[in-house]
């Protein structure tokens, strides 16, 4: 994920790559050539990187370099001291997700952030997926009436490129549950607000007790239930693939990761829209959170408050 922010940093005209911080900071441009990631939203030239300063730990990079942000793209295991450190420092930071899978801690960096007057955001791309903003648009407009049934999947193999094969890594991940189900989680929390109710059956796999995750949410004033469905317990060769169905009062929706188009059904047609490119998601992201340095505002479409209500989301899911 450093890389895929490495690349979307480098194309954005409001930001300037000052620093990479590595443990092995000499394997950096070995492991651009390699591409041994989880998704790729384009190629870098490794030599671009020679003239940006690396550093072993992040204490020397804050100490050394000028800096207004930090974008921390490390196991969630890090997440709290390396964020906590940023802040204290005065400094902006963009946070991978999972949040931290630790509630007070959570609350403790949103005060520090709050404290030194800083923006906090977590990086929930799927917020700023082109075909997830196409769904959160319909769902606002009512366009198509009032929503009455939402599907959201993520199905992927377990893991087993990088990091994830160290059992440090895998331990602390949090498991599917909190790593990949927690992007559906937090969208529908973004869109519709926490349910009133979870009705939740898990199932085991390589990295946790909760690697499958099938659960119905109720909502106690909307007429409306959202189903959240995926895990990584498939061998780790399986196709990824992720979606949505949607049943408006008027059409429902379809879309899946592996088109480039949703389709749209009412009673008497069938239609489709393009989707636009999910793995825009990550330029829009980092986009976003450079505006909102850029004009000193909160970022209110990712707010460090919901995301963290996202992970006691994924709690109630157990």
């Amino acid at each position: 994920m450093g890389m895929t922010h490495t690349l979307n940093i480098l194309k954005n005209a409001d930001l300037q790559l000052v620093a990479i911080v590595d443990k092995y900071p000499e394997t950096i441009e070995k492991n651009f050539l390699a591409k041994s990631v989880n998704i790729s939203t384009g190629n870098i030239d490794p030599s671009v990187l020679k003239n940006i300063t690396k550093y072993s730990n992040i204490d020397d990079c804050l100490e050394n370099e000028e800096l207004d942000a930090v974008h921390i793209c490390v196991h969630t295991e890090l997440h709290f001291e390396i964020a906590w450190k940023a802040l204290l420092k005065g400094k902006h930071v963009l946070l991978e997700k999972p949040f931290t899978l630790d509630i007070q801690q959570g609350e403790e960096i949103i005060n520090l952030a709050k404290k030194k007057e800083k923006i906090l955001m977590i990086a929930h791309v799927v917020r700023f997926m082109p075909p997830y903003r196409k769904l959160k648009q319909w769902i606002d407009s009512k366009e198509f009436g009032e929503l009455k049934f939402l599907s959201m999947t993520r199905i992927s193999g377990i893991p087993e490129w990088g990091q994830w094969k160290e059992n440090q890594i895998t331990r602390t991940s949090g498991g599917a549950l909190f790593d990949l189900n927690i992007h559906d989680i937090d969208f529908a929390n973004y869109v519709l607000g926490p349910p009133a109710s979870v009705k939740s059956s898990y199932l085991p796999g390589g990295l946790s007790d909760h690697d499958y995750i099938s659960a119905m949410w109720s909502y106690a004033d909307k007429n409306v239930h959202v189903k959240i469905e995926g895990g990584n317990t498939f061998h780790s060769n399986f196709p990824f693939q992720a979606g949505y169905m949607a049943q408006f009062e008027k059409a429902s929706v379809l879309y899946t990761s592996s088109g480039n188009v949703i389709r749209i059904a009412d009673d008497s047609s069938i239609y489709e829209v393009p989707s636009g490119d999910a793995g825009e998601g990550y330029y829009n992201e980092i986009d976003y959170f450079a505006q909102c340095i850029k004009n000193n505002m909160q970022p209110t479409e990712c707010m460090p408050e919901s995301s963290l209500e996202s992970i006691k989301l994924c709690y109630n899911h157990l």
